[in-house]
């Protein structure tokens, strides 16, 4: 863990900071547009079989049966050690039934406790209440933080989980790993812990601001980031490696949602440091506040 004090002039980059987040921000938009997401049977649409096994059986065989069936992206679920939960990404009854096929062979004496079809329709729903989520969260963060400490706290604040889940959402993008409702988690879990971040930030900037009128802006943020320092890299890190260590171990189920959150902290704890802090420096420069 990480202790002492601090001393490192953060804000002298904030302008490098800055423009290396549009870019990133841009890129991001530019994924999302003309490469889209990758979204799963939540959200697209598709298939979900339930099947029990005559005996116990790991995930990994289980996926490799699917390989044989041509249904290489089935997302695997075990509930107990010998029941499946495969959501097929595939509207046609034909490769459905060439999966059960399949695993009818592999498995003789295999039930199928359960075949439900989800419709684009419900996609379409979950997509808008996982949007409405996301909004309502965002309005009820920048209420919270206008009523507890400034409206340009609030805005900064807002911004940098904007970047945040912009640039996870690019992320996602790039590397084609699937969009389902573990991610909507994820990134509402993002959201929470970012602005958890930037508030402990923003505190000791309120408590630091009877020193704007002598020590200036920039170095009472300064002052203010380096006094929070050890505790956001601590944070991090405590949070950081067991996310990893699911990610790396917790099987593909849990690897998105682990995923989503990695990306996540790295790109919050940046965040919390400078994107809210160089736009409240700049935002202040341009246009001073009154105490």
């Amino acid at each position: 863990m990480t202790r002492g004090n601090f001393s490192i002039n953060f804000m002298k980059i904030r302008r490098i900071a800055l423009l290396l987040s549009a870019v990133l921000i841009l890129g991001s938009i530019s994924l999302l547009m003309f490469r889209g997401l990758n979204l799963g049977i939540d959200f697209k649409g598709g298939n979900l079989l339930q099947i029990e096994l005559p005996e116990p059986t790991n995930v990994s065989e289980v996926r490799n049966a699917m390989s044989e069936a041509k249904a290489e992206q089935a997302v695997i679920q075990a509930y107990s050690d010998r029941g499946f939960i495969i959501r097929l990404k595939t509207d046609s009854d034909e490769e459905v039934n060439k999966v059960i096929s399949v695993m009818k062979s592999k498995y003789p004496g295999m039930e199928l406790l359960r075949l439900e079809k989800v419709g684009p329709v419900v996609g379409q729903a979950l997509r808008k209440q996982a949007l409405i989520a996301v909004c309502v969260a965002l309005l009820g963060i920048l209420a919270y933080i206008t009523f507890r400490f400034r409206f340009r706290f609030a805005v900064v604040s807002v911004l940098a989980l904007i970047h945040d889940s912009l640039i996870t959402l690019g992320v996602f993008s790039l590397t084609g790993r699937e969009i389902s409702l573990p991610f909507i988690a994820a990134i509402l879990t993002i959201v929470g812990y970012s602005l958890n971040d930037t508030i402990v930030v923003l505190d000791r900037i309120r408590e630091n601001w009877k020193h704007v009128s002598k020590e200036g802006i920039i170095n009472v943020l300064n002052m203010s980031i380096n006094q929070t320092l050890s505790r956001t890299i601590n944070t991090s890190l405590t949070t950081f490696l067991p996310v990893t260590a699911l990610f790396i171990w917790g099987g593909p189920v849990i690897a998105n949602f682990a995923f989503a959150i990695m990306v996540g902290i790295i790109v919050g704890t940046y965040s919390s440091i400078y994107i809210a802090s160089a736009l409240l420096a700049e935002w202040y420069k341009a246009s001073p506040e009154k105490r």
